[in-house]
């Protein structure tokens, strides 16, 4: 299990891991730093806490883009210290955590895995102690770091990491490079309005939850397939447009539209949060 460190601008770094192709974010400013996500279960998250220890020595915070276990799994190497995230990610958490644990390590289980499986079922979720709703401005050791709720997406808490003095977003799983964005917990209507947001903040680089580091150019060609997406979804529900014709112009392989679609199904039945 190995990283590599990539520069993204002047103490502003992403660390990628070919599990699961993640990025993690790590901001370092006079005397302090912030490290956005956590990976996904004890042992990953104490190597990627030694990774930032070989980088600077200063105390750090901790962000959570969402409540995702890969993102989230491996905070209690970081404690102590203030875990930062929207409010309905310590909601979920509280109530969800240890059944997305069980689930995700009977999935490694049934692939085979049984090594990452028990690393999961390890895991103790901590749930964040530093809750936001729409922004929050930090100081981390002098630099302004902002974090935003942009609106619903990939989940309903998703926030994004602004380094305004660098010109990079951290976007957690609101923006994917290699792979298609997920729909398992989207909102798939709501999504392309909120890449939107991403793109308003003029970034210079935004780091993915998963892939490589990319330019704004390549949000606006992913909120253009979010875009379809959503408008394939609404056709669809509404019997305007059958599913093997909204396969035909679809961006996204036949799971990921069918999982969009199932989305948009369960939202309509919902009560508005």
């Amino acid at each position: 299990m190995s990283g590599r460190w990539v520069e993204l601008a002047d103490g502003v770094l992403a660390r990628r891991y070919p599990e699961l192709d993640q990025t993690i974010g790590l901001v370092i400013g006079d005397g302090e730093c912030l490290v956005v996500d956590t990976r996904a279960n004890l042992v990953w998250g104490a190597e990627l806490a030694a990774a930032v220890r070989e980088v600077t020595k200063a105390p750090w915070t901790i962000a959570l883009t969402h409540y995702h276990w890969d993102h989230c799994f491996g905070t209690a190497e970081f404690l102590p210290s203030a875990v930062w995230a929207h409010e309905r990610c310590h909601t979920e958490l509280a109530a969800n955590g240890t059944k997305q644990r069980d689930k995700v390590a009977e999935l490694y289980d049934a692939h085979d895995q049984r090594d990452v499986a028990e690393l999961i079922r390890a895991v103790e979720p901590v749930l964040p102690d530093r809750l936001m709703t729409d922004r929050t401005e930090l100081s981390v050791g002098g630099r302004r770091v902002d974090l935003a709720y942009l609106g619903l997406g990939h989940t309903d808490n998703d926030i994004v990491v602004h380094v305004p003095d660098a010109g990079v977003v951290f976007a957690g799983d609101l923006v994917e490079q290699g792979a298609p964005p997920a729909f398992g917990d989207a909102h798939p209507l709501d999504w392309p309005g909120t890449v939107e947001g991403i793109i308003g903040l003029a970034p210079r680089v935004v780091s993915p939850g998963h892939g490589e580091p990319v330019d704004v150019d390549f949000v606006r060609g992913q909120q253009a397939e979010l875009t379809l997406i959503a408008e394939l979804c609404s056709e669809v529900v509404t019997d305007r447009c059958s599913m093997a014709a909204a396969l035909a112009r679809s961006p996204y392989p036949e799971d990921v539209l069918q999982t969009a679609v199932a989305r948009v199904r369960t939202s309509r039945s919902e009560p508005p949060k």
